[in-house]
């Protein structure tokens, strides 16, 4: 196998691993999905850029695209401040409630009560 097809499989591991978290109802596996799904996109990112060396005056060559790496640098900011508000939410929650998980809404089980109740008569 090649490297390109490992950083491939890795990406792909990463983001299913992340949806997977997501779509738990535990609030905790919510954000570490989320921080998953940032790092898939960050590696994501950096392997759609072409490698080279430094720029550095007075030398010819290939150089390194600095625009996967400003767009890397943008995400790991914007997963870090939306993963701060993510546990202000869940430290919210768990203030209110004292429970990490999402429990059913009261007003969504009636109604899949009577959507059962009325499919059966």
């Amino acid at each position: 196998m090649t490297v390109n097809v490992v950083v491939a499989v890795l990406i792909g591991g990463l983001f299913a691993g992340g949806v997977y978290l997501m779509l738990s109802r535990n609030l905790l596996r919510v954000l570490l999905g989320f921080m998953v799904i940032g790092h898939g996109a960050n590696l994501l990112l950096l392997s759609s850029g072409v490698g080279g060396g430094a720029p550095i005056v007075g030398q010819d060559g290939t150089h390194a695209d600095p625009i996967p790496q400003a767009l890397i640098l943008t995400s790991i900011v914007i997963t870090l401040a939306v993963s701060c508000f993510l546990l202000a939410m869940i430290y919210r929650n768990y203030q209110l409630t004292r429970q990490s998980e999402v429990p059913d809404d009261p007003d969504d089980v009636a109604i899949e009560e009577l959507r059962t109740g009325a499919g059966s008569e």
